[in-house]
């Protein structure tokens, strides 16, 4: 029997198309990139001509009308997820959104029950539940290496104490924007993976840099306060140090090497550096014993699409569920309300 195919269009032709989407969907023989959205092509940055065979389109409302298009995945900034989305639902494509889903747990809401209606496949780019450290973390607390848990702290921190070049999203106090919605979510997303949702959230936003006239928020400590465990999520502009940690944090190699334009299934794509490994401490005859642990061989970002490709075809679920991604965008909600109320929120 010959393999079904679906054909892919991308909104949008910025990094995240280029490095966390395109690459990862060519390589999943059950998924054709069939059009991309690029609203101002140059000579030297074209859709097109770097995907040779493709249909180019200036708007996204015409690239829905294709009756020949499956899928949409929607790559462009936050504040425009909603609209993308929704447009795609309702002219009967399966989506995927980049993250973080949507500004609002009321829009998540609605897109969910578009997504119903039409009898379409929604699901959110959260990536970083393939990053070879929080599968590595994932793997130690089901073994159950680690014991009872009682503090848990993950960290995006790096040492950027000024902007350069223009200013992104990520940057601008707009609707999905600040370091909570940008870096954030991937943490408050994990951290949901491996213990489930919180009963309290405390939180901390603000702004880090001292070259902030717009006033977004760079840096967030947030607390998600569990029944017998507290855990902190920190995202961090000014850390100045040499090895940032990540659990404490690391950043996952998959980004370096998409960037350097390697793809899964490249010899040593996604694979970590030893010095990279971890340092696992446990008691031993009552004394604290370090140990570098390895970091497990990851299943690489490319799961995500071949887990929506197969629940495309009707054999499984897709790899991110809206509602999960709807809970994280809620902790969101909560954690900004928390940190403008200057109080918990229960």
């Amino acid at each position: 029997m010959a393999l079904r195919t679906y054909n892919v269009g991308v909104i949008g032709y910025g990094a995240s198309a280029k490095v966390f989407h395109i690459p990862l969907l060519e390589v999943v023989p059950e998924l054709n990139l069939y059009a991309v959205v690029q609203r101002h092509p140059t000579p030297d940055n074209d859709a097109s001509k770097d995907h040779s065979g493709i249909k180019s389109y200036k708007t996204a409302e015409e690239m829905v009308k294709d009756a020949s298009m499956d899928i949409v995945v929607v790559t462009t900034t936050p504040a425009t997820h909603f609209e993308l989305a929704k447009l795609a639902l309702e002219n009967g494509k399966h989506v995927v959104v980049e993250k973080p889903f949507v500004p609002t747990s009321g829009e998540a809401d609605e897109l969910m029950i578009l997504a119903k209606k039409h009898q379409k496949l929604l699901s959110v780019y959260q990536n970083r539940r393939w990053d070879s450290d929080f599968l590595t973390i994932q793997k130690l607390i089901k073994d159950n290496i680690l014991g009872r848990i009682v503090e848990f702290e993950t960290h995006f921190d790096r040492y950027k104490p000024t902007l350069a070049g223009s200013k992104p999203w990520k940057t601008r106090p707009e609707p999905g924007g600040g370091a909570i919605y940008d870096l954030g979510i991937h943490l408050i997303d994990q951290i949901v993976v491996l213990f489930g949702l919180p009963e309290k959230v405390t939180a901390f936003l603000g702004s880090q840099r001292t070259d902030n006239p717009d006033g977004y928020e760079d840096a967030c400590t947030i607390l998600l306060h569990y029944n017998d465990m507290m855990t902190t999520v920190k995202v961090a502009v000014v850390s100045p140090e040499a090895a940032q940690l990540r659990f404490w944090f690391h950043e996952d190699c998959q980004e370096a090497h998409l960037t350097q334009g390697k793809k899964p299934g490249d010899t040593g794509f996604g694979i970590e550096p030893e010095h990279w490994h971890g340092t696992l401490t446990t008691v031993e005859d009552g004394n604290l014993v370090p140990k570098s642990y390895q970091t497990v061989q990851p299943l690489n970002y490319k799961t995500f699409y071949t887990q929506f490709a197969q629940a495309v075809a009707g054999k499984g679920e897709v790899p991110v569920k809206a509602e999960d991604a709807r809970s994280v965008i809620r902790l969101v909600e909560l954690a900004k309300q928390s940190s403008a109320e200057e109080r918990t929120i229960k």
